[in-house]
């Protein structure tokens, strides 16, 4: 079968078909894998208890199971759960939106691959435009969700030595190249793969620049505000009429679910309705049935604050503690500081070998997680940090098994540094 452009860039290998590859190919290969690498949140007893009951009410419901098995929504998606999330966001967050502001997609990587090549990519006057990402690292999946080829741009982040073996990224404003051939800044709060959280003060600062060039911008809010709430340090909701924010269901417990949610201004909705209604036709009814309920009582925002953050803060205490306690005190690693999310991002000064060695020496020994060359998305110098880091999922094993991923982690990493 011969492919077109289309169709063999994505059948190419890229970072995230691989690492969905490392999860099928753990679960199906018979071997006991801790599966470290993946994105997949956490198993919350609490979460699921909530779910199964209403499961069962839907299934007692005939109307409810008609509506949620028999029609298709709106290419904008299920108009409920869109005015449930409208009177949310404008209670809760104070954001002045309607229904015409809001659209769902088919989970957040859906949105994306809409927005970036909505806004980017090749234009009729013939001239090109990327997305500005403010730095790198950046989320795997955005890497490849362009049509055509190098969609994306960024910058090298500041990097902020800490006590206590962490660090931290910070925009650097110098190194952003926005222009004519900018059509969207994007980043993701509290970013993954690294936990980070932009400061209100450079989510300002990436606002004025926006407006100023006349680009929005894209906030990718999955693990962030108002749910499932997963950022561990201050941090002030945003959005205005320039700004795109993405949020998703997943994180909260129904990646299943694949719900993603847009808000953005009434021109960017009717733009994404269109494109999705050629895509999709409509988005699934799955998330609206199960979460409308929560989302118009204000509910979800309790739930993600004093049961689904609390639980990945728990994990991420152990995990960290765990970390410090089995790795070798002379191996030269850093942690990037965890704002939110659910990762440890590793930094291993002057490795000997590189990250996708290591992570293929882990794969060998049943440990996944992610090399972190893959999240430098946009970066075009063989820049050498890009190849000292990894990606771990704390989130979705037990801490019994994390405990001993982390054990194998350590006993690899001493080993490539004394060769």
């Amino acid at each position: 079968m011969k492919l077109s452009a289309f169709g063999q860039k994505f059948s190419g290998d890229s970072g995230i078909t691989v690492l969905m590859d490392d999860i099928t190919n753990a679960l199906s290969s018979g071997r006991d894998m801790i599966m470290m690498g993946g994105g997949n949140p956490a198993n919350i007893p609490e979460i699921e208890a909530i779910m199964q009951q209403r499961l069962k009410n839907l299934a007692n419901d005939p109307l409810s199971v008609r509506q949620l098995l028999g029609s298709y929504d709106p290419a904008q998606g299920n108009m409920e759960l869109i005015d449930a999330l409208a009177q949310l966001f404008s209670k809760k967050l104070g954001w002045p939106v309607t229904r015409h502001n809001i659209a769902l997609t088919n989970g957040s990587q859906s949105a994306f691959f809409m927005l970036f090549n909505m806004l980017a990519g090749e234009f009729d006057n013939g001239s090109t435009k990327q997305i500005q990402l403010p730095m790198a690292p950046e989320y795997i999946g955005y890497a490849d969700a362009g049509i055509g080829s190098d969609l994306f741009t960024a910058a090298h982040p500041i990097i902020e030595e800490l006590e206590q073996r962490q660090f931290k990224y910070r925009v650097k404003f110098d190194d952003l190249d926005v222009g004519p051939s900018t059509g969207a800044i994007c980043v993701s709060r509290p970013t993954n793969p690294t936990g980070n959280v932009i400061t209100d003060g450079e989510v300002e600062q990436l606002d004025a620049l926006a407006k100023a060039n006349k680009v929005p911008l894209i906030i990718d809010g999955a693990y962030g505000i108002p749910f499932p709430g997963l950022i561990y340090t201050p941090a002030t909701p945003f959005w205005n009429d320039n700004t795109i924010v993405c949020l998703s269901l997943s994180k909260f417990g129904l990646p299943g679910a694949r719900t993603g949610i847009v808000v953005a201004n009434e021109e960017t909705i009717h733009t994404i309705a269109g494109i999705n209604a050629i895509i999709n036709l409509a988005s699934g009814s799955f998330g609206a049935a199960l979460t409308t309920g929560l989302i118009a009582s204000g509910e979800i925002i309790d739930l993600s604050q004093k049961v689904v953050r609390p639980t990945y803060e728990a994990q991420l205490t152990f995990a960290q503690n765990t970390l410090h306690k089995v790795m070798d005190p002379a191996i030269p690693y850093a942690m990037h500081k965890p704002e939110g999310a659910m990762f440890l991002w590793l930094w291993f000064k002057g490795m000997p070998i590189t990250s996708q060695e290591l992570y293929e020496r882990l794969k060998a020994q049943g440990v996944i997680v992610v090399s972190g060359h893959n999240f430098f998305v946009g970066i075009t110098d063989d820049w050498q940090h890009q190849h000292e880091c990894i990606r771990i999922n704390y989130a979705a094993q037990s801490p019994e098994r994390i405990a001993k991923g982390l054990q194998i982690i350590a006993q690899e990493v001493l080993k490539a540094y004394l060769g």
